[in-house]
């Protein structure tokens, strides 16, 4: 079973920085892709920056420019880098992985979508 485990939230003053480390963990498989999402209060999940096996890049307008995102691909992990961050960067961030699964059989693979348990980010103003 796959899990990814995220660490790094916490509380911060505006401007300052944060970085989120996510690692998964689990079964055999190869990463796709993986990224950054986050939920405000009241407000739908949206994506924040995402990786590809490639190594390239997407960001929210929001966050160009102030975030960066980052992959190590022998520890399965991907950081998000968060600076001059602003009180509306509020929110639980989510990491999220698109992996090749190997069946434990080895029959096969599989693709599938993961998510980690959420870390609270808080920017005081």
């Amino acid at each position: 079973q796959v899990q990814l485990v995220e660490s790094g939230g916490g509380l911060v003053q505006a401007g300052g920085s944060l970085r989120l480390s996510c690692a998964a963990s689990g079964s055999t498989f190869s990463i796709n892709a993986m990224g950054w999402y986050r939920q405000a209060p009241g407000k739908q999940r949206e994506l924040v920056a995402l990786i590809s096996s490639g190594g390239g890049t997407n960001y929210a307008d929001s966050v160009k420019g102030r975030f960066t995102i980052s992959r190590d691909n022998a520890k399965n992990a991907v950081y998000l880098q968060m600076n001059s961050l602003k009180p509306e960067d509020t929110a639980v961030y989510y990491c999220h992985a698109h992996l090749t699964v190997t069946v434990d059989t080895g029959s096969g693979t599989y693709e599938n979508d993961y998510w980690g348990q959420g870390t609270q980010v808080t920017i005081s103003s």
